[in-house]
């Protein structure tokens, strides 16, 4: 579930970017201004708004320390502020004073990129404060950049469509062409993808252009064949032009904006779209995901950030279980075991769990005789009870490995999708359901209970596919769907 936190309508002109840290959030506009709030309850600090710049303010970010502000625009400068006083630490001219797109620091925070509309690209050294090495690309301006999380091996992506890969020696490792009629923006997952099974780290980067797409990138460094790059995942999911997009910190997740002035969350794992939030009322042109909290920040040509906070659609005891029951069960802790004996009615056996420190892995091996000896639980219909209920959640843990992924179930039959379709609230249903349910003069979301702001149903063909290739590889879940 996706809940509107907050909206902030304190800059005057379009919002070009956010950017989180892990207490604050920045933002920067056509107005000339940065804006800093603090996350504990979206107040402007006192030094806040920032004004440096003498023409609009393209992009902004923090340093990996978080001591560090850094803010480019289209007077050709690169501006770092002291996050402690909002003062000026330097500011750093572009050769040529060409307008500056956009700007990004290094993991390790010693050097700074800034990339700009003639298609230089600035290595600075921070620390120094002064400049280190340039170089540019063929074509185009650069307008979107990133960091390998792994090293200073960085991304930088053209108005022509291109992605280069640099060195902090600004040797070029790789491109090509990613995206036809131009790159708006590219990030990466902070997080190694789970898979990689090599000596040396593979990570994930999204990407997205004026061809409406976004791509999901594998990118490995180190290995005999060098630098590898190459496309892992299409997501289509907007009908114009994609402005921004960011991974979540867990790399489960992908945010896009839009042209189509509407915002996309994606399933990483099925490519599905779990989410489409239409607040904004024009262009969205910024979005950014905070590293520790549930936090989603879009910015637009509407003026407006909004402050999204992320969650499931529940979190009563009994929807956390079911979670933790689709994880390992010998990871579970003490307090996840008696959760647990709650939740199966089995509360009056806690203390005897409790004084024997039984977490998950204790849990299951327990027999009848640990049961009776150890814990002390001398009725034997109890002890059956007990066991029937641990052979249940063991049962469950296999069945978990393969189950059928949520955002292919309808949430109102909660059944297979056969026909997906999007409604105004965000969400994707079954088509017969979602009309069944509209059809009984419901006018109500049956996932938020609020308001429908249409009753248009817009098929979800990105999560057909993915709903078919999943099929193809369940030809038994594909057998029961087509009988349902």
């Amino acid at each position: 579930m996706v809940e509107l936190m907050r909206t902030l309508a304190d800059h005057v002109d379009d919002v070009n970017c956010c950017a989180f840290s892990d207490s604050h959030l920045a933002t920067c506009s056509l107005d000339k201004t940065i804006r800093v709030y603090t996350l504990k309850d979206f107040k402007e600090l006192p030094f806040s708004p920032l004004r440096g710049h003498t023409y609009a303010v393209h992009c902004c970010c923090f340093s990996p320390n978080q001591s560090v502000l850094a803010s480019c625009s289209t007077d050709g400068k690169t501006i770092l502020w002291s996050m402690g006083n909002g003062q000026i630490l330097v500011s750093l001219e572009q050769p040529g004073s060409s307008p500056v797109r956009v700007c990004r620091f290094s993991p390790s925070s010693i050097y700074l990129v800034s990339g700009a509309a003639d298609g230089t690209v600035v290595l600075w050294n921070v620390p120094l404060l002064n400049f280190h090495r340039s170089g540019m690309v063929k074509d185009g301006s650069i307008v979107a950049c990133a960091f390998f999380p792994g090293g200073n091996i960085f991304i930088t992506g053209s108005s022509c469509g291109d992605l280069t890969a640099w060195d902090e020696k600004m040797r070029c490792l790789y491109n090509d062409k990613a995206h036809d009629l131009g790159v708006t923006c590219c990030s990466f997952s902070p997080q190694p993808i789970a898979d990689a099974t090599r000596s040396t780290e593979c990570y994930q980067m999204v990407s997205c252009g004026q061809d409406n797409d976004i791509r999901i990138w594998l990118i490995s460094s180190g290995y005999e064949k060098g630098f590898q790059m190459r496309c892992k995942l299409t997501l289509r999911g907007h009908s114009a032009p994609v402005l921004c997009c960011a991974f979540s910190s867990d790399g489960q997740s992908v945010v896009s904006g839009s042209v189509d002035k509407s915002v996309i969350i994606y399933s990483v794992k099925t490519g599905c779209i779990l989410h489409i939030l239409t607040h904004h009322t024009r262009y969205v042109t910024a979005c950014a995901l905070a590293p520790n909290q549930p936090l989603l920040a879009t910015g637009s040509m509407d003026k407006t950030v909004v402050i999204w906070k992320l969650g499931h659609a529940s979190d009563s005891p009994a929807d956390r279980m079911r979670s933790k029951t689709e994880t390992h069960i010998d990871n579970w802790t003490e307090e996840d075991v008696r959760l647990w004996l709650t939740e199966e009615g089995l509360a009056e056996v806690e203390h005897n769990f409790s004084a024997n420190n039984i977490d998950g892995r204790e849990l299951l091996g327990l027999t009848k005789d640990t049961l009776l000896n150890d814990l002390k639980i001398e009725s034997l219909g109890l002890r059956n009870r007990i066991l029937r209920k641990i052979d249940d959640l063991k049962s469950k843990m296999k069945a978990a490995a393969s189950s059928i992924p949520d955002e292919f179930l309808c949430p109102i039959t909660w059944e297979i999708m056969q026909d997906p379709v999007i409604a105004s609230d965000g969400y994707s249903y079954e088509r017969k359901a979602i009309e069944n349910w509209i059809s009984t003069e419901k006018r109500t979301s049956p996932m938020t209970n609020l308001q429908l702001e249409n009753l248009l149903l817009t098929p979800n063909r990105t999560l057909k596919m993915a709903l078919n290739r999943w099929l193809e590889t369940r030809p038994d879940e594909k057998t029961n769907s087509l009988i349902s």
